[in-house]
């Protein structure tokens, strides 16, 4: 099971990692755009267009591996501090009550949406010879089918966690640099920092006296 588990963790993680290098091209465009309008004086009116597609893209396929890295923002305050079952609880009933009818609803919409689109190969109408519409169209029944992919996964760690009172493993991934971690690694503490810092700053004022 836990096999199966990590297997749906690994689509998810390379799906938003690919995904995410839409931000590196987002950046590269809106600098060319920047240099295009202000330096050379020959703005393109379609880049507007396809800085917001590219944005939306990346933001709704990043949902899975958000959720497979449980690094969704939560509401409540108080939920780090209940105990693992209480916390697996909660989530199995949010799950229930309010994700998996939302993300049904998103992929029976947006097929719809993004079918409608195709069949029409639908342009923006924002600007002049606008980007087609509909390969971004189609990213919304994607994401949701990722989404309640992983939406199930995180069902069945909500109910390992309710049968062992703990909640099971997660893939690793990169994470924020945690300091306390960190010193524990390479084994220095706050004195040894402390003692350092004392020692530059002299050689700093030995230096210019």
């Amino acid at each position: 099971m836990q096999q199966l588990l990590f297997f749906i963790d690994k689509i998810s993680t390379w799906v938003g990692q690919a995904f995410s290098w839409l931000i590196f091209a987002l950046t590269l465009l809106i600098s060319w755009e920047v240099f295009s309008r202000y330096v050379l004086n020959k703005p393109n009116p379609w880049s507007f267009d396809l800085m917001i597609m590219m944005y939306g893209a990346a933001f709704m396929m990043a949902g899975a591996y958000t959720l497979a890295k449980n690094g969704h923002v939560r509401g409540d305050v108080l939920y780090g501090f209940f105990p693992p079952r209480l916390q697996a609880g909660l989530d199995l009933a949010l799950y229930f009550l309010f994700f998996i009818p939302g993300i049904v609803a998103l992929i029976w919409a947006g097929y719809d949406y993004a079918a409608e689109s195709f069949a029409i190969r639908e342009h923006s109408t924002l600007t002049a010879n606008g980007p087609p519409l509909y390969p971004f169209k189609m990213v919304i029944p994607v994401a949701g089918v990722l989404l309640i992919m992983q939406g199930v996964v995180e069902i069945i760690r909500c109910i390992i966690c309710l049968r062992n009172g703990a909640w099971p493993k997660r893939e690793q991934d990169v994470e924020e640099v945690d300091v306390d971690k960190l010193k524990s690694m390479v084994s220095t503490t706050d004195r040894d920092i402390a003692e350092a810092d004392r020692a530059l700053v002299n050689k700093q004022h030995g230096g210019h006296a």
